[in-house]
Parts: C-alpha cells; structure tokens; sequence
C-alpha cells in the first residue's frame, strides 16, 4: 500500500497538462469542502447536511504547468424520490465523462455499506484512474488514521480497485490538498488550458447565486427539510438611475418548498429567519459578484416537487 503523506515536488516537465477529476462518496463525505480548499475560493456549497450538491460545480485550479477542472457531484445514495433518482444519473454520467475519480472517505467513519454501494460502482469503471482521499483527518488521531488507510486499502483488494494513490487530507486545516493536486495533475491528459486564467467555476452566476441563498436557507433549519428547499434566482437587473461609481445589482428570488407547513419554518417567527438569510447570502453574494446587492426574497409552496418531473424542470433538475 502506497499512502502519500509528505509533499514531493511536482516532476520538472514541460508538458502542460489539463483535464477533469471529480470527487465522489456519500453525502457528507467533504467533497465540496475539498473543491473549495483546492479552488481557493468558495465555488460549492457546504453545509454540514447530507446532501447539500444538486449541480455539477466545477472549480478550476490554475498551476504555470497545469489546469485541473474539479467535478463536485451530488452524493450518491439509494434514491427514494425522483429526485434521487436524477442526481444519481448525474454521478455516473460524470464518472464516465473525467480523467480521474478521487473517491472520498472520511476519516472519522468506518467504512459502511454507503461507502460499499458507491466502491461497488467504480469498481465497475475499469479505465479511470481512482484515488482514495481520506478526508477530515484534522478530527482523528494517527492511529484511527493508520486504521483508516488500511482499511480503504483492504477495500480496494476486496473489489479489484487499484488505487492510483491513498492520499490523507484535511481541507479545513488545509493539510495536505496542494499534494493531492500535486498527484492528480500528472493522471491528466496532456493539453492547453481549458479555461482563462482567472475563472474559478464555469457555473453561470445565477446558479451560483440560488446556491448561496439555498446554503443561507439550509443553517440551522429543522431535519426535515434538507432536500425540501429549491431555489430559483428570477432576475439580475443592475439598477437603472445609478452613478457609475455606486452600482446597485437587483436580484429577486424564489424559495420553494414543497409544504404549506413548511413556510413558517423558513419564514420564521416575524419573519426573522427569512431576513437572516437575506443577510448572510447577501454578503456572500456581494464578495462573489464584487458589487453591492438589493436581494429580494419570497417564500413559495410547489407541492411534492421532488416527485413531480414537470416541476422539476421548472426548477432546473
């Protein structure tokens, strides 16, 4: 078992290289955290639910000798809902499209049959290249790490997986993420740069936006509601009558949520979580877009929408 544990320079080559990795593993299992600990910069959402990723973010890393384009794709899980049922087509659509699979395992969970089902599938996967990520090692001690490594070693000899490497990483101590790019970039096709210097997701800003407002919405909501909320940015207009050097950007966005009974929980009591929202998305919204914003929020019921395909659409799954 070979593990990566110490930063070893890049190979002096002249070759540039690009090409696309993706991060699979059950919900929860860090992926975004990583994306975003990679990028430098937050381009997917995190949340500490379960199942937080809905669209296929992409964050570019930028190095003199290479451009790795980073996939963050839902987790994949035993759907019960149609929605369920799509994220899951998007996973092994996207497995089948990259250069690499990093498939992330935390450090602070035993490997269980989430874990299984989705190793089951990439074993599937005979010509991509697969590295094993172990993820949050900021929360154990070295001895449940080593636990960890060998049992994410024994599970690739159990279902003929060969990894291409074992990396341990924390992207919130940010331990170890510029050695994973550092072993990812060399699984990489040769070629140009895919993208201009300078873009960090290719995601059209408005999805971007409902994102923000989505992740704002998730903090501190009931269990109940995780997968129940879609958010769909209506308009982004910049304000008509303003000096140049005072730019306004007016953004008007639905909430849905699939209950009536729901909409007091979102709304809050007087309508305070609803501002909450408005304000904590606000600020991620202007450091993203780099210019002040008047957000406009409401709350609207689509009944079971997660099961109606026309809705779906409508919400852009």
């Amino acid at each position: 078992m070979s593990v990566r544990t110490q930063s070893s320079e890049p190979p002096v080559e002249a070759v540039h290289r690009a090409g696309f990795a993706c991060f699979v593993g059950r919900p929860n299992a860090g992926k975004s955290t990583l994306t975003n600990a990679l990028v430098g910069q937050k381009v997917a959402i995190t949340s500490n639910r379960p199942q937080t990723t809905r669209h296929t973010v992409r964050g570019i890393v930028h190095r003199p000798d290479a451009q790795l384009i980073l996939v963050d794709t839902p987790g994949l899980h035993k759907p019960r809902t149609l929605l369920g049922e799509r994220l899951n087509d998007v996973v092994r659509t996207t497995w089948a499209e990259v250069d690499v699979i990093g498939f992330c395992l935390p450090a602070d969970q035993k490997i269980g049959p989430g874990d299984r089902f989705i190793a089951k599938e990439l074993a599937g996967i005979k010509k991509t290249p697969k590295v094993a990520i172990v993820t949050k090692t900021d929360l154990v001690d070295n001895k449940a790490l080593a636990e960890q490594l060998i049992a994410v070693d024994r599970l690739g000899h159990e279902l003929g997986i060969t990894w291409a490497e074992i990396v341990p990483v924390s992207a919130t101590a940010n331990q170890q993420v510029g050695l994973l790019a550092d072993l990812l970039i060399p699984l990489m096709p040769e070629g140009p740069a895919l993208y201009p210097e300078g873009d960090l997701t290719d995601e059209p800003e408005q999805v971007m936006v409902a994102e923000l407002i989505r992740e704002a919405a998730l903090e501190g909501v009931r269990d109940e509601l995780p997968h129940s909320i879609a958010v769909v940015v209506e308009e982004m207009l910049p304000r008509e009558d303003r000096p140049a050097d005072k730019p306004l950007l007016d953004i008007h966005a639905n909430l849905f949520i699939e209950r009536p009974s729901q909409k007091g929980i979102v709304i809050g009591p007087k309508g305070k979580r609803l501002k909450d929202v408005g304000v904590r998305s606000r600020k991620q919204i202007e450091a993203l877009l780099g210019t002040p914003v008047f957000l406009d929020l409401h709350v609207k019921v689509a009944k079971d929408w997660q099961r109606d395909p026309k809705q779906l659409r409508r919400l852009g799954f």
